[in-house]
C-alpha cells in the first residue's frame, strides 16, 4: 500500500476537546473548516465545558482540521480524547448540535 493511500483512508473519530473551547466560536469554526475539507459529522457543547465532536473523512484532513482549530487565537485546546468509531456511510454534512 502506498503512503498517499494510507493518508487518504476514510475514518470516523469521536473527539472530546477540553480547554478554552466554549464561548470562543469553536463550533462555528469547526463547521467552517470541516465543510472546507469535505468532512462530515457534528459538534456539540457538552454540559461539562468540553466540546464533543464526531468527525468523518480522510485521516489527513481530520488532522489538518485539528491543527487549524488549535491555531485559532481564541481557542485553546488543552486535551483531546480520541475514540475510533465505525463509519456512517449515509452522512453528508457537518452540523452543529
Amino acid at each position: 500500500m502506498c503512503y498517499n493511500h494510507f493518508m487518504s483512508e476514510k475514518t470516523r473519530l469521536q473527539l472530546r476537546f477540553s480547554g478554552r473551547v466554549q464561548g470562543v466560536g469553536f463550533r462555528y469554526t469547526a463547521q467552517y473548516i470541516a465543510t472546507s475539507y469535505g468532512l462530515t459529522g457534528w459538534v456539540y457543547n457538552d454540559y461539562d465545558g468540553s466540546v464533543l465532536m464526531e468527525i468523518q473523512g480522510a485521516s489527513h484532513s481530520i488532522q489538518k482540521m485539528i491543527e487549524r482549530l488549535d491555531s485559532d487565537r481564541f481557542i485553546r485546546i488543552e486535551n483531546i480524547e480520541k475514540t475510533v468509531l465505525p463509519l456512517v456511510e449515509q452522512e453528508r454534512n457537518f452540523n452543529i448540535r
